[in-house]
This record gives C-alpha cells, structure tokens and sequence, in this order.
C-alpha cells in the first residue's frame, strides 16, 4: 500500500543542531582548526562606542569562510543557503534561530572597515601561521605564478588610452586607481600607456595574453610552497609581466619579513627570468632562481648566437669559436670610459683584422666588419640560472612547480573566479 506522510502534531521538539552535522563534514574539520579570537580586537578601533550593536564581524567572516569553501560567489545567494542549510548554521554559530545578516552588510563593511583594517589579509596570514605550527610548510622551495582573471570592464565602453582622463566626479574604482598610480602593481609598473582604459574600472589591463581576443583582466600572484602547496601570500596586480615580477618581490619579502621563512630556491617560468629579477634574487636575497633565463640573443639566421661565445671571467672577455679574443676596449683612453650602453650592455669587440682572416667570418657577422657581443651588467645572474638549468634538481623543482597551477585551477573552476564581479 502506498504510503501517506502526515505532519507531526507535536508542540515542543528536542532537536540538537550539532548532531545533524556529519563528522565527516568538511566545515566540522575546519572549525576543529578555526580561530577567529584576533578578529574582534582588530577591529575594534573601527566601530563607535556608542550607537546600535553591529553584526558580528566573526559571523560574517565564518560566512565567508562557507562562501569560499563551497564555491558560493554571490553574497545574496550565501545568506539564502546559511538560512537554510543546518550544517552552515552549525559552522556559523546561528543555532536554528538566529537571524542571518543582511547581504548589504558584506558590500558595505568589505567598502569599510573590511578594507581599513586590512582584516582579511590578517585572516589569511592567521590561516598560514596554523599551516607553520602543524608543519605543513615546507621552507627548502617556494614557487610563484600568476594567472589572469577577467574584469567587469566592457570593451565597448573604454577609450583609447591616449584620451583618458579622470572626471572631478569620478567614481570609486576610478578614485582608487588614481590613489595607487605610484604602486609597482599598477601605474608604476611600466611607463607604457595601455591601448585601451576601461572608464569604469582604469586599473583593469587590456591584454591578449591568452592568444585570442584581448580582453581586459587583472593577475592574481601566488607564491607557494612546493612541498605541501600552502599559500603564502597573495598579490593582486595589473595583468602585465613588469607588475607580476614586482608582485613575486613583495611577496618575497612580506612573507620573511610575516613570517620569518626564506627559501632556498625559488621556481618559476621564464617570465621571471629577466636579468634585474634573477640579480635580484642572486645577489640581494642569497635564493637560487630555478627559473628559465629569458634570452633573446639565439640567431636564427645560421650565425653564431652568444652561447657560441666562450665567457672568461677572469680576464673579462670572450673567446670567439677561432679562438680569438673579444674585449671590452682594445687600446687605453685618456679619459677612462664605462663602456656601458643605454640598454644596460658591455659591448666586446673582436678585432677587425682578425675577423678579416678568419675562416668562419661568414657563419659569424658577414654584414659587419667584426662581431660585437652584448653582455648585461648581470649577467652573472643569469649565468647562475644557466648553470642551475642543468642540475638534476632543477628538473625536480620543475615538476613541482606544477602545484601553483593546480591552485588556480581550483580557484577558477571550482570556486568559480573566472570573472571578477
């Protein structure tokens, strides 16, 4: 016979919240390591001492915590789904009554006191400093990467670079943009004047770095490490490669300076590897750049490349495929000259009745009378980089370099952050 539900007639009820959370939950595991106890003492100089009691910020900020780990983007839709489901009430302390907030509360405090404090920075770090203590964290290598994200910016709605210009009445985003022009992560990154502004949200970069149709974004930096895949830091960046190094410095830094952890090594892509950044990291931090050289001197034309060139440090110069030498200056000046170019080069000459004589003049400069090499003033960093390309380590470091992009993958196809809103 088919059965029939009735409704229960029952006046009071004894219902226990926590024992309808599996304890296999992924919010019960997160709560057994969770500790809000620094948020209210962080922002506390940010509310008044008098008026109406405010939401809770640690409720609002274990909402967000439920946000993010199951992927919910939309802050109306997050208070609809912790009304409703019992396991997120549990995990946000609401009981069976209590009142979920407003979804205007989350827009204006991130607006406000969100922003102020710096609190979800200091939530984050509070998160890598219980990943330190339960040893997660390995301090042998780290590795840093960025990923593009696309921004809430319509093409049809920009203007050529060229004719921008900041409105009296701008809006907030356009008055931030302007207030963090002189940052490495935006205006100061490269003299270059995009294509193309957005007139709505100037900090998005246009690009066409995906090799399809340019579209306006931002660059979102990670820096890891690649023992266990824990975040260390976090960087948001104008989406082109002058700002994505400096973000790699900052974090660097930010995170010895936060955390007291410095690298043995650092792996990235070849992005990474221009000689100022790898003299960055050789000569001022002491970390080995496991990071491919971006080098543009292999000819394509059958003559000799530079690597053909054999480097003498000690005698400061290079020995040609003949065997001849080529140096910085071959007679003294009365006035002592640097020999530094404009591009931040030394030049080194063979001599010219050398070249005239020699068998391979033709696979070595047939245009010029003699061969010139550029070399970079740090190119003994690239060097370093070079001679570490070919240990076994590298190839080890590699591969595990691959760890950042699986975070990224996680944050675009599972937490959906494929668009900024």
């Amino acid at each position: 016979m088919m059965g029939c539900q009735t409704a229960p007639a029952q006046l009071f009820y004894d219902f226990c919240l926590d024992d309808h959370v599996p304890a296999d939950h992924l919010l019960r595991g997160i709560d057994g390591h969770l500790d809000l106890d620094s948020v209210r003492t962080q922002l506390k100089p940010f509310y008044s001492s008098t008026g109406r009691p405010s939401v809770d910020p640690e409720l609002m900020m274990r909402m967000l915590i439920v946000g993010y780990c199951m992927g919910i983007r939309s802050e109306r839709r997050l208070c609809e789904e912790v009304h409703l489901n019992l396991a997120y009430r549990w995990f946000c302390h609401l009981g069976l009554d209590g009142k979920v907030p407003d979804h205007s509360s989350f827009s204006k405090n991130r607006h406000g006191r969100f922003r102020q404090s710096d609190i979800l920075r200091h939530l984050f770090e509070t998160v890598v400093e219980r990943c330190l203590a339960q040893g997660l964290v390995g301090t042998e290598g780290f590795a840093v990467d960025a990923s593009l994200i696309a921004a809430d910016a319509n093409k049809q709605r920009s203007v050529p670079g060229a004719e921008w210009e900041a409105k009296d009445d701008a809006s907030r985003s356009v008055q931030e943009y302007l207030a963090v022009l002189d940052d490495e992560a935006y205006g100061a990154a490269s003299p270059v004047t995009p294509k193309f502004i957005s007139s709505s949200d100037p900090a998005a970069q246009w690009t066409g770095a995906h090799k399809g149709h340019a579209f306006f974004a931002y660059a979102t930096n990670y820096l890891i490490d690649t023992d266990h895949g824990v975040i260390l830091d976090v960087e948001a960046t104008r989406a082109i490669r002058q700002a994505e190094v400096g973000a790699s410095r900052t974090m660097i830094d930010r995170t010895e300076s936060r955390f007291g952890l410095k690298p043995g090594y650092l792996v990235a892509d070849t992005a990474y590897g221009s000689a100022d950044n790898l003299a960055w990291l050789v000569k001022e931090r002491g970390i080995a750049p496991h990071i491919p050289v971006f080098d543009k001197s292999n000819r394509t034309d059958g003559t000799f490349s530079r690597s053909d060139f054999t480097w003498v440090s000690e005698d400061d110069l290079y020995i040609c495929p003949a065997g001849k030498e080529l140096k910085q200056f071959h007679r003294t000046y009365a006035t002592p000259r640097s020999g530094i170019t404009s591009e931040g080069t030394r030049l080194y000459r063979a001599s010219k009745k050398d070249c005239d004589a020699c068998e391979l003049k033709q696979r070595c400069c047939p245009n010029t009378p003699a061969r010139k090499v550029p070399r970079d003033l740090n190119e003994d960093a690239r060097d370093v980089a070079r001679a570490i390309a070919a240990t076994p380590a590298y190839e080890r470091s590699r591969h595990r370099r691959k760890k950042v992009e699986m975070l990224f993958a996680h944050l675009k196809r599972i937490l959906r952050m494929a668009r900024l809103r």
